[in-house]
């Protein structure tokens, strides 16, 4: 290098390089140093963005500045070749030799050629609208100082003065002219770059837009993206505390956008095909490539030690030439550097293709689910797949590459090992692999477990779905402990595998934390054996060497678990996938109807819910419905009524025969029996994502009977409903969802028992209204059990056991199935009716529906996010949870196994002090192992002389060639390795044990806390986002959490070794670490304002996509008839793409730190390494310290990163642990205090006293009960009837307390009930629900959760429902029901819980619309029962069939909230205006 630059600068070899001649800075320093330097820099930065994105078809920016800069750069890449002519001419005052010029004027052409094109880019892209970066500026503006010396050179040497020569002139010219241009370049960057959108170079690529998002990644420069400029905005957002929705971090790059993933999953798709090919199809290649990337950061992490070690030997020879030493520091900090980059990115990139699977997945779970046949899987096991399987899945990921770079990297360091002890490493190599067999064995057990604790999962989050839905029926009975104790059954039998897999994990990680120093051990005796010395180079080279094996060993286990917990959630989403789909095309006969004026024709068709046929089946040898006609269908509970109306809408299996529908792209209107309403206002649920036309709504709420309700609601139309419309009463829910079915404006309406829950008058208002009107010229099927409305159907279908057995007009099947002929003729219905409507109805609102604009009260409360760092108090709690015994004996183990590792370290450098007591000034440097394996780092020092510590005064009589000395001093190191490995194992027992409890604890409180909360807290927030928690939360606090907080205290336990043995040996080192100290603070300070936030907004917006699916499953059937899955899809993916530019920004900002704070570490090493070369270049160095220096400042920024790296994800997993606490803790809770003590059985006689009792829900909603006062006598039997909405339920409601009143209070038995404890309450009184609710398990369990009967009482209870006949094929009591009791038809389901209701002791029974459907016999049967059963209680019946109260003693009438009659049927009936008799009238 010395010959290259006395060529290159024409100077002597004393002084190759000189920096100051003739009283003046060197000539080629200014060139080489100032010049050439300067325009790299430039090139370098002007590369950098190239790549700008520009937009299609435009041109530069009109700017005069952006156009002077282009100009002036142009120009300036001319004049340095112009330059060259008269440097070329001899003369002695040119400055310097001619290679030098052309050189420089090469490298200065080239740059500003780079810079010119980078501008013009700059100029077509987002940036003409600003001044572009602020460093390309200044890197333009750095060649400046060299002209100005250049400048003053010609000054000094008279390149002015006569006589003139020619040449120099012209140079002297072109230098003027360049600073000139310099200046106009400095003047084109000052003036703003357009005219609208001004805003200072401070802020520019800082603040964008708020309106509009900025784009990660995608256009940026090489610059950009290698260092994450790009993410300064969304940085300083979090630094200002401005990110506190998910629109507020950066767009999604085009490659991750969830709809370029749908198509890319789509093009590689087939039927049935294998979900791990068709990833690989989308995304494998790229995948594949990032090997490449893993490779050379692999090769590049061993490049440090060797390094180190040629520096530490040039150092001590003092022969070697200075080019050497340049050229070893140069390796080692571009090493570094480099190596940090390709890691840095290999992970980044790495990340990206996760997302893009998780995308792709997630996108096809979701659309597997809008097609899925009739066999579907629970809700709980769908949202496991979302939850749990896709995130496993990603583990296959991460685990690939290094399951062929770990090896490589073992493989590696093996050969350097041998290289040193020759085949003494094979002794510990054997032990390490004998291991292996074993862990193999561990890991298979590991798999095996993870298998069974996903199904006990998916059993207790399907529960826990099924329990939140039917949360109202569970607190009206009074069964949260019960359901709860069969929560915890269900997470017991889940943590029980989980206690088997972390007593495996730590099997695993006691093994490996233990092995370093027992293969040290076995190592060193071999050694020995062989007869061979031990020397410091041999013995720390080795432990250093040893320490780099462990890594690879250590982390395989791992890679081979996340492998096999992939390939067990690769099963579970395949086999969802395998799912068989609904298929239209199929389905369907591809022809019309056989005649035109055909709609729908069935031909010898069989249809099963079971696609084997095992099951009911549906049989229609022949049916065709003309256009036009309304088709009534008819029969008993369980005939097959809404089995013959699913079938039609394609939702059972087609077993045989064909058929057709007219007009099938057009879909059907449906009203399903169970009203699915969305969580959404009563507007969106009605129009259901068609366009809003006002004249078609108004009509449509007229037609089914809305706008007294509408004018009752706060927000009119623009009120939000709860999930499944838990807000309504299910009169409003059946009428919501008819009105969206006839604002679809269809062909063909299949209409199930829409009728059933409301009242008479609202039943007689949507026959006439609505099917006979708004949808008289459509074809109508319509099931129901009110057979009173169908005498003007076209055609009434009788069904028995799923077969018509008889078709025909409505006066020959009507008779059939009628309890009771009509009392009255036609004409004295319509007059009295007329009557009736106009005394009842309130008068009607304006025409149009009010907009009572967005800032009435919302029911849906946006998702509470805590903001700013982590509690203290969520730290508190998670220490609580795992308990404070045992919290403290981790703690004291964690550090005892530490103080062990580094009391081994210690007792062997001692042993080598004495070994070479003599030699001790030259002693090998070796490198501390002490640091926990996680975060080893094979960037360790291999040769390097130097004491470690003072030395030690000898043991009396201790010579070094000593074999009894040799066995002393193993002795003593094994005894303290035996001690390490006993608190290595004790530890890892301890924080398993620590977990597992911190799980069962953190569960506990949670479901506790939920099951007492009021309803009104389950009424406004949707059941996706407390199964979040249950779901996602739970399993970051049983899985995640752990992994990550035992690597952060292992890091932290070795970092403070580290420091005790910093400070003891080599204490001047110490003053280093405060301003690193600080510099690494500062960094991932500005980082965790960003990482909080964007970790709690990940789980934020996952709660809406559980919510989506759940309901996306619950209303299937709705979905496709409306021809909406589309749509629906479509809101997934927006859904989804906030979730994923949560989760990529949170990633992208992790590698941000992480290449700082590697960049800092290679910074602190290449600042070391200068250091000593300019002291060896003076004469001062010393290696053992350089060495020493080198060799902690590699392992401290090392450890220093993995510690930032890993508390940084710990607090982000501990947002999980507060999203759990925030539930624990903050829940609104039903009054728990009992005032006042009661017997077991206080109430004996069943009195009821309401006084003067007000309800309102929420505060600013008119009151549901207006100073309700009324007594009912113990034993009477009362009709609660009223409009829909008059506050009927609420009555129950507050009976329960459910609800607790505004004012006044409830007496039973002369108890004011707002003094009992709730239990004590709802214990005595007993309810038939209007919903009925049934739970996945045995129809025993369903029938008597409490387990308080024997099986005949069962029997008699199922006998006297008329279900016997059905339960007994079922597999009788012990038959198991499917979730929600899917099984069984709605009316079998009512008969079920009315069964349940039988067994009961309660002296008060409350009956809301329990047989709403059940058909008219039945409920005759029914009635009687109930009166037999219930004689001497007292029973409150809610009745929208007014026929079934006609034998209470008394009847209530409601009316808006408040009591508007109370007397005897008969003395009602008798008043010709009372409004008992207009109902009455009404209904008949």
């Amino acid at each position: 290098m010395e010959r290259l630059l006395v060529r290159l600068c024409g100077s002597s070899r004393d002084e190759p390089f000189p920096l100051w001649e003739a009283g003046a800075v060197g000539h080629c320093f200014t060139q080489l140093g100032l010049s050439s330097l300067a325009h790299v820099l430039l090139a370098l930065t002007s590369a950098c963005y190239l790549g700008a994105p520009r937009y299609p078809g435009s041109l530069p920016s009109r700017s005069p500045g952006w156009r002077l800069r282009l100009v002036v750069s142009f120009l300036l890449s001319i004049l340095p070749l112009l330059d060259l002519f008269p440097a070329a001419i001899p003369s002695n005052a040119v400055p310097g030799p001619l290679a030098l010029e052309v050189l420089a004027g090469g490298v200065t052409a080239i740059a500003w050629i780079t810079h010119c094109l980078a501008l013009r880019a700059l100029a077509q892209s987002h940036r003409r609208l600003s001044r572009g970066p602020l460093i390309l500026a200044l890197t333009a503006l750095m060649p400046a100082p060299g002209m100005v010396l250049t400048l003053l050179w010609h000054c000094q040497h008279g390149t002015l003065l006569t006589p003139l020569q020619l040449a120099p002139l012209f140079r002297f010219c072109f230098v003027i002219l360049q600073l000139t241009m310099l200046l106009a370049y400095f003047l084109g960057w000052a003036v703003p770059g357009g005219q609208t959108h001004l805003r200072s170079w401070a802020s520019d690529d800082l603040l964008p837009e708020p309106q509009r998002p900025e784009v990660a990644e995608d256009g940026e420069s090489w610059l950009s993206r290698f260092f994450y400029l790009w993410l300064a905005p969304l940085l300083a957002r979090g630094a200002r505390g401005q990110l506190r929705q998910p629109q507020d971090t950066c767009l999604l790059p085009y490659r991750l956008q969830t709809a370029c993933l749908a198509r890319l999953f789509r093009a590689h798709w087939r039927e049935r095909a294998k979900l791990w090919l068709v990833l690989y199809g989308a995304f494998g290649q790229r995948y594949l490539a990032l090997g490449l990337l893993k490779l050379a950061g692999t090769l590049l992490g061993f490049s440090g030690p060797l390094l180190l070690s040629l520096l530490v030997g040039f150092l001590e020879n003092e022969r070697e030439p200075l080019s050497q030493g340049i050229l070893y520091t140069v390796g080692l900090a571009g090493g570094a550097v480099l190596g940090a980059l390709l890691q840095n990115q290999y992970g980044y990139e790495l990340k990206k293709v996760s997302l893009q699977i998780r995308g792709a997945v997630l996108g096809a779970i979701y659309h597997k689910t809008l097609h899925l046949g009739p066999d579907r899987p629970s809700v709980g096991e769908a949202l496991n797949l979302l939850g749990t399987d896709s995130e496993r899945l990603l583990n296959f990921a991460n685990s690939f590459h290094e399951a062929w770079g770990l090896p490589l990297q073992l493989s590696i360091t093996l050969y350097l090992l041998y290289q040193q002890v020759g085949l003494a490493f094979l002794g510990g190599l054997g032990l390490a692999l004998l291991l292996v067999p074993l862990n193999k064995v561990i890991a298979t057990r590991i798999m095996v477990k993870n298998k069974s604790m996903l199904q006990h999962k998916d059993a207790r989050v399907k529960l826990m779905t099924e329990l939140l839905r039917g949360i109202r029926v569970i607190k009206f009975c009074g069964w949260e402990q019960t359901l709860g104790s069969r929560v915890q059954k269900h997470r017991a039998k889940e943590l029980q595998q989980l206690r088997v897999i972390k007593y495996l994990d730590a099997a695993c990680v006691y093994l490996w934390a233990a092995l370093p120093v027992v293969i040290s051990i076995v190592i060193f005796i071999t050694y020995v054996l062989m007869g061979h010395q031990l020397t410091a180079t041999k013995v720390f080279t080795a432990l250093a060497l040893v320490g780099m094996l462990i890594f690879p060993l250590n982390n395989f286990p791992w890679v081979i678990n996340g492998l096999l917990e992939a390939k067990v959630s690769l099963e579970r989403l395949q086999h969802f996938l395998d799912l068989p789909d609904h298929n239209p095309q199929a389905y369907y006969s591809p022809d019309p109807p056989t005649e035109p004026g055909i709609v729908l024709e069935l031909q010898e068709a069989i249809f099963s819910w079971d696609p084997t046929g095992t099951g009911l089946e549906t049989f229609i040898t022949h049916l065709k419905v003309k256009k036009g006609s309304l088709v009534g269908i008819v029969g008993k509970v369980g005939c097959g009524k809404s089995s013959l109306l699913a079938a039609i809408s394609g939702e059972l299996h087609r077993l045989s025969g064909q058929i057709a529908v007219a007009g099938l792209l057009e879909g059907f209107g449906l009203a399903t029996q169970e009203p699915w309403i969305q969580f959404a206002t009563i507007r969106d649920n009605i129009l259901f994502g068609k366009a809003f036309d006002a004249h078609l709504y108004w009509k449509v709420l007229e037609a089914c009977a809305l706008h007294d309700d509408l004018a009752i609601l706060p927000d009119g139309d623009l009120t939000e409903v709860g999930e499944k419309g838990v807000t309504l009463s299910g009169g409003q829910r059946a009428r919501i969802a008819l009105a969206r079915a006839v604002y679809q404006e269809n062909k063909l309406y299949l209409l199930d028992d829409p009728l059933a829950a409301v009242d008479a008058d609202v039943a007689n208002h949507l026959l006439h209204k609505c099917i006979l009107g708004i949808l008289g010229d459509t074809t109508r099927l319509l099931c129901t059990h009110r057979v009173e409305y169908l005498e003007k159907a076209d055609v009434v279908l009788l069904l028995k056991s799923g077969r018509i057995i008889q078709a025909g007009p409505p006066s020959e099947i009507l008779p059939l199935v009628q309890a009771t002929p009509n009392a009255q003729s036609e004409d004295e219905q319509k007059t009295e009716s007329a009557v009736a409507s106009e005394a009842w109805k309130p008068e009607k609102e304006s025409e149009e529906p009010k907009d009572l604009g967005p800032n009435a009260s919302r029911l849906l409360q946006e998702e509470g996010k805590k903001e700013g760092a982590v509690a203290f108090q969520v730290y508190q709690a998670y220490w609580k949870a795992i308990g404070g015994g045992l919290s403290l004996a981790i703690i004291f183990f964690l550090l005892l196994m530490q103080g062990t590792r580094n009391a081994a370290d210690w007792w062997l450098s001692h042993w080598i002090s004495q070994l070479k007591r003599a030699e001790n000034g030259s002693q090998e440097l070796w490198h501390l192992t002490s640091q926990a394996p996680s975060v080893l780092s094979p960037q360790l020092l291999l040769f390097s002389p130097g004491g470690l510590f003072v030395p030690v005064a000898p043991w009396p009589k201790a010579t070094p060639n000593n074999s009894l000395n040799v066995q002393y001093y193993l002795t003593v190191y094994g005894a303290i390795a035996g001690a390490n490995s006993i608190c290595t194992l004790l530890r890892a027992i301890l924080f398993a044990a620590g977990i597992l409890q911190a799980a069962s604890t953190l569960h506990q409180r949670l479901l506790n806390r939920v099951l007492r909360a009021p309803v009104t807290f389950f009424d406004c927030t949707p059941t996706g986002r407390i199964l979040n928690r249950f779901s996602s939360d739970v399993a970051c606090a049983d899985d995640s959490l752990p992994f990550v907080l035992n690597i952060v205290l292992a890091q932290a336990a070795g970092l403070l070794g580290l420091l005790v043995i910093l400070g003891s040996g080599l204490p001047w080192l110490l003053l280093l670490l405060p301003p690193l100290g600080a510099l690494y603070y500062s960094v991932q300070r500005h980082y965790r304002a960003s990482s909080r936030e964007l970790r709690r907004l990940g789980s934020l917006t996952l709660s809406p996509l559980y919510t989506h699916l759940s309901e996306s499953l619950a209303g299937l059937s709705v979905i496709r008839a409306a021809r909406a899955a589309c749509r629906f899809e479509e809101e997934n993916e927006k859904l989804l793409e906030l979730n994923q530019r949560c989760q990529f920004a949170a990633h992208a900002c992790l590698q941000w730190l992480d290449i700082r704070l590697q960049l800092m570490g290679a910074t602190v090493v290449s600042a070391i390494a200068v250091i000593a070369l300019i002291q060896h270049y003076q004469r001062l160095a010393d290696p053992g310290l350089v060495g020493l220096s080198l060799s902690y400042a590699l392992s401290l920024t090392g450890l220093l990163s993995g510690l930032v790296n890993s508390f940084t994800q710990t607090e982000a997993m501990m947002v999980s642990v507060e999203r759990l606490e925030e539930y624990s803790c903050d829940l609104p809770s039903e009054p728990q205090g009992q005032k006042i003590q009661v017997e077991v059985n206080w109430l004996s006689q069943g009195h009821v006293e309401f006084r003067d009792v007000v309800l309102a829900y929420r505060p600013g909603l008119p009151n549901a009960l207006d100073g309700v006062t009324f007594s009912i006598l113990p034993g009477e039997k009362i009709g609660v009837v009223g409009r829909t909405g008059s506050g009927k339920s609420s009555l129950l409601l507050v009976l329960f307390r459910l609800v607790e009143p505004s004012a006044g209070c409830i007496l039973l038995d002369g108890v004011d009930t707002s003094l009992l404890g709730l239990s004590a309450l709802r214990s005595q009184l007993a309810i038939i629900p209007q919903d009925p609710f049934l739970f996945s398990g045995t129809v025993r369990e369903n029938l008597d959760p409490l387990g308080r009967h024997e099986d005949e009482a069962l029997w008699q209870a199922l006998e006297e429902c008329h279900l016997s006949e059905v339960i007994a094929p079922l597999g009788g009591l012990d038959g198991e029901l499917s979730e929600g009791g899917r099984s069984l038809s709605l009316g079998q389901r009512q008969l079920l819980c009315l069964a349940r209701a039988l067994l009961t002791d309660a002296k008060i029974l409350c009956i809301d619309e329990a047989t709403a459907s059940v058909d008219q016999k039945t409920d005759q049967l029914l009635q009687q029962t109930i009166c037999n059963r219930f004689a001497n209680k007292t029973v409150l019946t809610i009745a929208h069939r007014l026929n079934t109260i006609l034998n209470s003693d008394r009847v209530l009438v409601l009316q808006a909230g408040r009591v508007a009659e109370l007397d005897t049927p008969a003395a009602l009936r008798s008043q010709p205006y009372s409004l008992f008799q207009q109902l009455l009238q009404s209904s008949q």
